[in-house]
């Protein structure tokens, strides 16, 4: 009787053992959903905050349930970036350090213009020097919004093309926005990317900026369908209507996303179809809200974060 029970309780024990490794190599609804809208992260830029220094925006963030700040516009002694290609690395670690303790990572750094303007080899130069910084600063990417100036478009891609292997090193992908002269577009963009031709360079969409540069009259969902392949890394979520100011009507991206012109789905939809799975989704502007009412803003930040978490589920369980 002894031998047999110690028997049925192994076989038991095996069975239940088996039965738990089951359960735990089944795959689950809820957490393969849960693991696709993760392949998203939701943060938001500094730009909202640009009238205050970048620690009070750190903290507006951070009370607005964001676990992502970006880097962009912010109110500095001279100047107006949180980091360019002239920040001193110590102070770029002290700005990752700073957002590190808000309980925030950097996904995304605009980091403006390279000297290209001076030669090939400032603008080279420049441009490592802005990777070094964003490096110190723990970004996840750089953003650059390309050059206007077409006598110094092919000097300054050249530049990126020379740092994109740098960059790469440092484990920080470079992307180019559309962002008006030259690359207003989608296909604009392509030509950029693909004459610097680097797996570490591509495209970070921007839908409110399709619209804006084309004065409403190029939808970014049909745009969307020119960037197969190039988007990546991120895009900015970012809205566009045209509001009445002064008596006229004006193009304006300072809203709120979901407020305006955009179908944010519809756009990343496509983009998904293109191969843009994961990756970062940074809000870049908000409805204005007046400048001594800091609470309002925080409450159109909440709202703006609320619905890019479900703008990243829909589009994750509708895929």
């Amino acid at each position: 009787m002894r031998r047999a029970s110690q028997t049925n309780r192994r076989q038991f024990l095996q069975a239940a053992g088996a039965s738990a490794a089951a359960l735990l190599a089944a795959p689950r609804a809820g957490s393969v959903l849960a693991a696709e809208q993760a392949a998203y992260t939701v943060g938001i830029y500094t730009r909202p905050w640009s009238a205050l220094d970048y620690r009070a925006a750190f903290d507006a963030i951070a009370e607005a349930g964001f676990k992502h700040a970006g880097l962009m516009t912010i109110t500095l002694p001279g100047r107006t970036l949180v980091i360019q290609q002239d920040t001193p690395l110590e102070e770029a670690a002290r700005i990752g350090q700073e957002a590190k303790s808000r309980g925030l990572s950097i996904p995304s750094v605009y980091g403006g213009g390279i000297p290209v303007q001076k030669s090939l080899e400032e603008g080279i130069a420049g441009m490592r020097r802005l990777i070094d910084a964003c490096a110190a600063a723990g970004a996840k990417s750089l953003l650059m919004g390309g050059i206007g100036n077409e006598k110094l478009a092919a000097i300054y891609y050249q530049a990126i093309a020379e740092c994109c292997d740098y960059a790469a090193e440092k484990n920080l992908p470079v992307s180019v926005k559309p962002h008006g002269g030259l690359n207003a577009t989608g296909s604009e963009c392509r030509k950029w990317i693909e004459k610097v031709g680097h797996k570490n360079f591509d495209l970070w969409y921007d839908p409110g900026n399709i619209f804006f540069y084309s004065k409403g009259q190029l939808n970014p969902v049909d745009d969307a369908a020119t960037v197969d392949g190039l988007v990546r890394t991120g895009m900015c979520i970012k809205d566009f209507d045209i509001v009445e100011r002064d008596g006229k009507p004006t193009p304006d991206v300072s809203l709120t996303p979901g407020t305006g012109r955009v179908d944010f789905l519809a756009v990343l939809a496509r983009l998904r179809r293109g191969g843009f799975t994961r990756g970062h989704l940074v809000i870049e502007c908000l409805t204005r809200t007046k400048p001594d009412d800091p609470k309002a803003l925080i409450a159109e930040a909440k709202k703006a974060r609320r619905y890019v978490e479900r703008l990243a589920a829909q589009a994750t369980a509708g895929s």
